[in-house]
């Protein structure tokens, strides 16, 4: 992940790749919480639409978008003070949500969220873009 010139789409030019977008998802996740609420309601999403899949019952199937989503969406808004990635790239975004939570699981997250919040000079108690306040813009 190349932070050095500041994360695409806060401090540097928005994304132009998947590459590029990965910094800027990380940094729309900063608050511990966030992320918790995202790994744990994906990994139920998957859950759920696996075995709605396995048990040929398409009502598990379409439910599982909804458990992804709600809880995930809610926390931008009331954790993380911000609109999910979601609602700009939806693709990369759920290709996101999916290697936060395999990073998660393989314990290789927390590095990420170290290298952006360095490139974005956030102090210990600045645990959200929010808490950064105006100063972050995009180039």
């Amino acid at each position: 992940m190349d932070v050095t010139n500041g994360v695409p789409g806060v401090n540097a030019a928005d994304p132009t790749t998947f590459e590029e977008f990965w910094p800027y998802y990380v940094s729309q996740h900063l608050h511990p919480a966030t992320r918790a609420i995202h790994v744990g309601a994906t990994t139920a999403a998957l859950a759920c639409g696996a075995a709605g899949v396995a048990f040929f019952n398409p009502v598990l199937v379409a439910a599982s978008p909804v458990i992804g989503y709600g809880p995930a969406w809610a926390s931008h808004f009331t954790i993380e003070k911000n609109k999910p990635a979601s609602f700009g790239h939806p693709f990369w975004s759920f290709r996101a949500d999916l290697r936060q939570v395999w990073k998660f699981y393989a314990r290789r997250l927390d590095g990420d969220v170290q290298r952006v919040r360095q490139a974005l000079r956030l102090s210990p108690d600045q645990r959200t873009l929010a808490d950064a306040g105006p100063r972050l813009r995009a180039a």
